[in-house]
């Protein structure tokens, strides 16, 4: 890795990965690339979830087992506009930060990332926001999985061809 780039001792990325395919991967791979500890929180929300949190979870440890993968269970709704459910996800990922500080960076696609690293103190990086490294999103595979199965990691394009398909 190239010696100016920044480098963070604790990272965060949260996200549902429903299901997490190679887009989510690279973003991990990438973050994990510039921490000493990165610490995924997959979403899981049973009136929402497509396949089940801990499954998504244990599928993004078994792919990256240098990183942290938790579950982060919730019945929270998502309103970036709502101050009370900010203060309620905050509190929720605050239980479930595993180290005694941090995050100091934040990492996603997503333009939520600026709020959340600046309410954890920390600092906000957006990852591939245009996906072009890896052109596909969660969602596009939720309305057409069998389009997209090459976008996903084998053991996670079983669970889909067998759940889905």
């Amino acid at each position: 890795m190239d010696a100016s780039v920044e480098r963070h001792a604790t990272g965060l990325i949260v996200g549902r990965f429903d299901p997490p395919h190679l887009g989510h991967s690279y973003m991990i791979d990438w973050a994990a690339a510039r921490c000493d500890r990165l610490v995924v929180f997959v979403n899981s929300s049973a009136s929402r979830d497509t396949a089940p949190g801990s499954l998504r979870a244990g599928w993004l440890a078994e792919l990256h087992p240098d990183v942290t993968v938790l579950e982060v269970r919730h019945r929270l709704g998502t309103d970036f506009d709502d101050e009370e459910l900010w203060l309620q996800w905050m509190a929720l990922f605050r239980d479930h930060w595993p180290h005694a500080q941090g995050p100091d960076a934040v990492f996603s696609s997503d333009g939520y990332v600026v709020e959340l690293a600046s309410r954890f103190g920390a600092e906000h990086v957006v990852v591939d926001a245009d996906r072009a490294e890896v052109p596909i999103s969660a969602t596009q595979i939720r309305e057409h999985p069998g389009d997209h199965l090459d976008r996903l990691a084998p053991i996670v394009r079983a669970w889909v061809e067998s759940n889905w398909l």
